[in-house]
């Protein structure tokens, strides 16, 4: 009976919080089948960790490292790729299709450690401390990082709509 309990609350956890965690791997890494293996990789580590359902900031520390572990074991690939295969930050519905294009597309101008911090705060619905946890940061300077991504796709979005 607890095997089911613990099924049904792994289940529902990981259908609240599955897209949020997807999104950050597919900023992390450089397709959408490692950001899957990076995901399916660090849901299991964090759950076994602490041996039931993990912290949101856990599980994205834990994507965090996975993606540097694969990125360090396919460097030489990633180069060659890199030039072609830009990851899909979003996978938008029809009816906001150009928008969320515009959206990715001046969200891959802004520096990596500024989309992490955005991706986390906005997206993924963590603390500036639960990001400074995952991202290995003081919060103080995920905080920086959040205003600076802010203001610049602010700046930015703004001239291109005007």
């Amino acid at each position: 009976m607890a095997s089911l309990s613990n099924e049904q609350d792994w289940n529902e956890w990981l259908a609240e919080h599955a897209s949020r965690f997807l999104l950050f791997a597919r900023q992390q890494t450089r397709s959408g089948q490692d950001a899957e293996d990076v995901l399916q990789d660090a849901l299991v580590e964090a759950w076994k960790r602490v041996g039931g359902r993990p912290d949101n900031a856990l599980v994205y520390a834990t994507i965090h490292r996975r993606a540097i572990d694969l990125g360090r074991r396919t460097e030489r690939r990633t180069r060659r790729e890199q030039a072609s295969d830009q990851p899909q930050l979003f996978i938008p519905s029809d009816e906001d299709d150009e928008a969320a294009r515009l959206l990715e597309k001046e969200l891959q101008r802004l520096p990596l450690q500024q989309r992490e911090v955005l991706t986390l705060k906005f997206w993924g619905g963590l603390t500036f401390a639960e990001v400074a946890v995952a991202l290995d940061i003081p919060p103080g300077t995920a905080a920086s990082r959040y205003r600076l991504a802010l203001d610049t796709l602010r700046q930015t979005l703004t001239t291109t709509l005007a």
